[in-house]
């Protein structure tokens, strides 16, 4: 394995959440033990950025002295690499700066990004939903996949995830992530024995007392569950699952939603803006029942995990 995920006490790593993640969550996730991570887009204005890297680095730096014994997980900062995205090069330069251990890229692989991080020794994943975006992210230069697979929140594919890691293990051997409703430690050990080296884990970082998520967000996730995900590329022109109780509260149908043109990105200029209106979210969550303390959310995942690897190596010893 990679030495960036050699600190992980649990192959897990907690996905972006655009508006949602800041560093009180990036930095609870990391003291857990899993890879936290964030959008550089979430620092607003530009400038933000440089202040909240500083501020993840130097706490995880701390906590590292204090602590040798339990040393903090790695962080990533997620990057939207389409040409949309005009804050790019100020916010690679940032992460360059600070020599940001993980970069995540979306919606797009470009060869001189991947080059660009590989340059300050830090590893490159990027999101795919199938294994044709899978070769070519590999091909650019990417180290890592994470394979959004049926069922992830935010935008997501379609594929089966066991479907989806068969095709891609058949000929890449790198880190590989697995995103689709993992919200327990059952889940996470699927995803291993499917064959990816890590769950990637977002709609249940949403309900925790860190996540920068309206209030009333966080309730709707706990009093939901995958009888309320609506998939839909509506709101950004890609698809991506979404809770209907949020559709419901904008004034629309959310079974009677107009399809999108997928040639308009959409990242927020329309009445209803994505994921601060419209919330994202995935399939897994009817196992988050409660608004939790993100320490408490990994605690359960790993005992959740542990006692699964347990009652497997009973049921199957001799």
């Amino acid at each position: 394995m990679h030495p960036a995920f050699r600190k992980l006490r649990l192959p897990a790593i907690a996905a972006p959440l655009f508006i949602i993640s800041t560093p009180q969550l990036v930095i609870a996730q990391c003291k857990a033990g899993i890879v936290g991570s964030m959008p550089a887009l979430n620092a607003r204005p530009p400038e933000l950025l440089d202040d909240w890297l500083a501020e993840i680095t130097e706490t995880l730096a701390a906590h590292d002295r204090k602590h040798p014994e339990a040393p903090a997980a790695p962080f990533a900062i997620n990057q939207i690499v389409h040409r949309s995205n005009t804050r790019l090069e100020h916010d690679m330069a940032v992460c360059e700066r600070y020599k940001v251990p993980i970069v995540i890229t979306s919606l797009g692989a470009r060869p001189e990004i991947n080059a660009a991080v590989h340059g300050w020794g830090g590893v490159v994943l990027h999101d795919v939903i199938d294994d044709a975006f899978a070769r070519k992210a590999v091909e650019k230069g990417a180290d890592g996949l994470v394979a959004v697979a049926a069922g992830a929140g935010g935008h997501a594919g379609t594929i089966s995830p066991f479907a989806l890691v068969h095709e891609i293990r058949r000929w890449f051997r790198g880190p590989l992530a697995l995103s689709g409703a993992i919200a327990t430690g059952d889940a996470l050990l699927a995803a291993l024995a499917a064959g990816a080296d890590f769950g990637y884990i977002g709609s249940a970082f949403i309900a925790t007392e860190e996540a920068r998520a309206d209030p009333a967000y966080k309730a709707m996730i706990v009093g939901s569950s995958s009888r309320d995900i609506v998939y839909s590329n509506l709101f950004t022109g890609v698809h991506g699952n979404y809770l209907r109780g949020s559709i419901v509260a904008a004034g629309l149908d959310p079974d009677a939603l107009p399809q999108s043109d997928a040639s308009q990105m959409n990242f927020g200029t329309d009445r209803k803006k994505p994921w601060k209106d419209i919330w994202g979210c995935g399939q897994g969550i009817a196992a988050v029942t409660e608004v939790v303390p993100t320490a408490t959310l990994v605690a359960r995942l790993a005992r959740e995990y542990r006692a699964r690897l347990d009652r497997l190596a009973s049921t199957h010893k001799g």
